[in-house]
């Protein structure tokens, strides 16, 4: 029989301990690249804005090479860039200035620049410039501001009798009114056939909107100064307006409209002593056709308020022939928006941004107490 014990001087067999189970190590938290990216985007930003800066620099040098005044000469107002729209390898140009759409002295918040402001940057251009002979001003527009548009109309004939360059009026589908108001000061006037204008007059509208107010409960209290403080309020009911009000506001529309009529009498007098018998002279009975009504550009070459019929082109070679030149570019002047106007939109704190839709046309809000030089096409019923 097996003794069950341990020899003697054998050390008893203790069990094996339990294996230790060693944890895997932590994994490294991943590193965010939200910074790279960010860092990423700002350098491309500063890159581009380096970019435009330089090429700036390099326009502005090109165009003091080319014996431009108006690199330093203009340094208030609009930024403009010189484009060639037909390059013919003259050393002369003829600049094109465009007045498309709703005739406004209202400042345009990306830009901060409104359309009197470049319109008188870019005659200011022309002028300063010895290689400009001529300006070609295109209009196609209905009209719009008095004020407006007496002031571009005071910049041509500025620009004519200060700097002794002609400017050549392109009528496009529509210059009616306001849009008339500044092609008569002009040396010579060309028209499309089909081309509407005319329409002399102005426009003022209101609403009285009282007998609404009282229907639906809602009383004004209005306290004034004078009898005629709130002239042209559309809270008042009919029998509080003072009788000689209506006369009042039909004395500064006549008075507005006896300016149009001489700024019309002048402008087209001053081009018909310059062209002699090659233009026309205003027919004995134009103002019995100035009522408001438009006219086609056929019917305007009789009644003298245009030289001549024919498109662009022509009133090109008009201007080259008025000019005295063979030839010559066609250039215009562009408002310039570069980076800083991109960044400014988001600077522009406690300012709403509208959101507009683009119709294919400028519907005009007519404010009330405002006047107008504005033919407004009847709408479809």
């Amino acid at each position: 029989m097996e003794n069950s014990f341990s020899s003697p001087g054998v050390p008893p067999q203790l069990p094996s301990p339990p294996p230790v189970i060693t944890p895997p190590p932590p994994s490294k938290p991943r590193k965010s690249r939200g910074w790279m990216i960010v860092a990423i985007i700002l350098f491309v930003l500063l890159g581009f804005s380096w970019l435009v800066i330089i090429g700036q620099s390099i326009s502005h040098t090109l165009n003091f090479n080319s014996g431009l005044k108006s690199v330093s000469a203009r340094q208030v107002g609009p930024r403009l860039d010189e484009e060639v729209l037909v390059e013919n390898h003259s050393r002369n140009k003829i600049a094109v200035v465009t007045v498309d759409g709703i005739i406004s002295g209202h400042t345009a918040e990306q830009s901060g620049s409104g359309m009197v402001e470049v319109i008188k940057a870019q005659f200011d251009r022309a002028a300063d410039d010895d290689r400009v002979k001529a300006v070609i001003l295109r209009v196609d527009s209905p009209g719009g501001e008095v004020m407006a548009s007496d002031e571009i109309n005071k910049v041509i004939v500025k620009f004519q009798d200060e700097s002794h360059k002609p400017v050549i009026c392109s009528m496009g589908s529509l210059a009616a009114s306001g849009g008339y108001y500044i092609s008569a000061p002009c040396r010579w006037i060309v028209a499309n056939e089909l081309t509407l204008t005319g329409s002399i007059g102005v426009i003022m509208e209101g609403f009285n909107y009282r007998g609404l107010m009282d229907k639906i409960g809602v009383a004004p209290n209005v306290y004034k100064s004078g009898k005629y403080k709130d002239m042209l309020s559309g809270m008042r009911e009919t029998n509080e307006i003072p009788a000689g009000e209506q006369k009042m506001v039909q004395d500064l529309i006549d008075e507005t409209f006896a300016k149009f009529k001489s700024v019309v009498a002048d402008g087209r007098a001053k081009a018909h002593d310059k062209n002699k018998l090659e233009g026309k002279a205003l027919a004995f009975d134009w103002a019995d056709f100035a009522d408001g009504r438009v006219v086609s550009g056929a019917q305007a070459l009789t009644l003298g308020f245009v030289d001549e019929l024919g498109d662009f082109d022509d009133a090109v070679d008009r201007t080259e022939k008025i000019a005295g030149i063979q030839t010559a570019d066609l250039i215009e002047y562009r408002e310039r928006h570069d980076f800083s106007d991109f960044l400014s939109m988001f600077g522009q704190s406690g300012q709403s941004h509208e959101l507009k839709l683009d119709l294919g046309m400028d519907i005009p809000k007519l404010q009330a107490g405002c006047m107008y030089f504005l033919w407004q096409m009847p709408e479809n019923k």
